[in-house]
């Protein structure tokens, strides 16, 4: 049992009637809740929603959101570590690892909704959808997004960059105005080469979108547009699992969504694009 359940199963006794109830329905349900509001779980567990909002103060969190964040952190740390070094000492089959990787990332994109603000989301849309030059950059596994965004909007006719290596991007960055966008994608938040571009390219009047988990990082201060990633693994682990997709994801979305805004002004170079690939096929 994760250490907020815990909490919520120690306080019990000294709860209301009807914050009981809630904290009763979240103990038997814990996996349910991060897609919930707060009117969904009122009403499955009986209460009004003002009692829900009670329940999470008096358990110590401000809010129902910070609940679901908490929880969702607790869920997927606790329930499969299978990016930190306690693996070494599990006895899983392959097959086994399998079946707990395909969960783990199930659960990791399934908690996004919980994190994403969606004013800020859909800001991030207008901005590209009116921009000029788009650069991408990460480090680690955070480059696999840069990697996979550079690919995705240069098929909608952007004027994209995206490179593994810092001095190079850092060349690139003086060319940028205020039409332009720097995507900073890191985990942490406190990659020192990610922050170091995105102040040099806020300098140049670029907007800064961070793809960050929602933990308040220098990266996310900079950023001016945050599109937040629920936190879904230790800072200390063996490789970047459920973290590269929830980041893949919101950029799919951004993909499909600027696709959806633009995309009958580039129909005829995609298909154009696809002929040519069906030709040169071997």
């Amino acid at each position: 049992m994760s250490s907020l359940l815990n909490r919520i199963e120690q306080s019990l006794p000294s709860l209301s009637g009807a914050e009981r109830a809630i904290g009763e329905y979240i103990l038997q349900h814990p996996e349910l809740i991060p897609n919930m509001t707060t009117r969904d779980l009122s009403k499955n567990s009986g209460v009004s929603e003002s009692s829900v909002v009670r329940f999470c103060k008096s358990i110590g969190i401000g809010s129902f959101k910070s609940f679901k964040l908490e929880l969702v952190k607790d869920l997927t740390l606790t329930g499969m570590n299978l990016t930190d070094f306690d693996i070494l000492h599990q006895q899983d089959e392959p097959y086994d690892l399998f079946q707990k990787v395909t969960q783990v990332n199930k659960s990791a994109i399934e908690a996004i909704p919980s994190s994403l603000d969606r004013k800020e989301f859909e800001k991030a849309v207008g901005i590209l959808k009116d921009a000029g030059r788009l650069l991408f950059y990460g480090v680690g596994g955070s480059a696999t997004a840069a990697t996979d965004a550079y690919y995705k909007f240069t098929k909608l006719g952007y004027a994209c960059q995206s490179h593994h290596d810092f001095h190079f991007m850092l060349s690139s960055i003086p060319y940028l105005d205020k039409g332009s966008v720097f995507f900073a994608i890191s985990n942490s938040g406190k990659t020192k080469d990610v922050l170091e571009l995105a102040r040099f390219a806020k300098s140049k009047g670029a907007t800064i979108i961070a793809i960050t988990n929602l933990d308040k990082s220098p990266l996310y201060r900079e950023a001016d547009i945050r599109l937040c990633t629920p936190v879904v693994e230790q800072d200390h682990r063996i490789g970047s699992i459920p973290s590269r997709m929830t980041q893949l994801t919101i950029i799919d979305a951004l993909y499909l969504s600027v696709f959806h805004a633009t995309g009958e002004s580039v129909i005829d170079q995609y298909h154009e694009a696809r002929n040519e690939v069906i030709r040169l096929r071997r």
